[in-house]
């Protein structure tokens, strides 16, 4: 167990919380009250800040994709998650730009059927976020923020070069949301992974088969509320009661 203090680039294992649980003891809030607030959607100016600031932390699914044409684009996203392993599949989320046209990663998606989800790092996190500016379909966000095109190998987009894990994709389900007006205000795009892409640096092939990522040296980041990015710098084990410990 280490128990040094962690700072930018380190992964350290902690205790976990509340070592002394029994199951069927009830585990208590701090706040010393009950009083709960509640909002109902369809009277709230807007959800976004709630949600974004609620649901967290959420990954960032940093996608690449190609129009029709061959113009690039590059664009993050942290309504995502992976939802399934056998296919392995990703989800990612595009709201519409305001008037509700469509964002170009999802024209894009829709037009070609391939894409690459790119996981970001704390060493690119800057360059990554420029890409977030709205910026004309005709640009490409690669040549702007100064990130590195790698070819893919069984899509067309291609990968950044700066991720240490890079999952080329192709489109296997979308699902359009709407709102009360019937207005399409977000799609939900699900690519299957045909390829995964892991920096020899980041890999642990201690089990056979079963590759998976050494946090140590990958310094993920999250999105928080607004502007707020997350570091994983701690964390701690907790076996599941079905499971022995040390996982699968």
């Amino acid at each position: 167990m280490v128990d040094q203090e962690p700072t930018a680039g380190s992964f350290n294992l902690e205790p976990p919380p509340n070592p002394d649980w029994r199951p069927g003891e009830k585990q208590a809030h701090p706040f010393g009250h009950d009083k709960m607030l509640q909002f109902d959607p369809a009277a709230l100016t807007s959800c976004y800040p709630l949600m974004i600031s609620a649901v967290v932390p959420r990954p960032v699914a940093f996608v690449s994709s190609l129009s029709a044409e061959g113009v690039g684009n590059l664009a993050p996203f942290s309504y995502a998650t992976v939802i399934s392993h056998d296919p392995p599949c990703v989800m990612f989320s595009v709201c519409r730009k305001p008037g509700g046209n469509k964002k170009d990663t999802w024209a894009n998606i829709e037009a070609t059927g391939e894409f690459v989800v790119c996981m970001m790092s704390e060493w690119f996190v800057n360059a990554a976020n420029h890409t977030c500016g709205n910026f004309a379909p005709e640009e490409d966000e690669f040549d702007l923020s100064g990130l590195t095109r790698v070819p893919s190998l069984k899509v067309k987009p291609p990968r950044v070069g700066e991720s240490a894990f890079a999952m080329e994709c192709k489109l296997r389900h979308h699902y359009d949301v709407t709102n009360a007006a019937g207005q399409v205000t977000a799609t939900a795009v699900v690519g299957e992974v045909v390829l995964f892409h892991v920096h020899e640096e980041v890999a642990d092939l201690e089990w056979p088969g079963k590759p998976k990522i050494d946090m140590r040296r990958y310094q993920p980041v999250s999105r928080l509320g607004g502007n707020t990015y997350g570091r994983t710098q701690t964390g701690y084990d907790m076996s599941r009661p079905d499971r022995p410990q040390g996982g699968r």
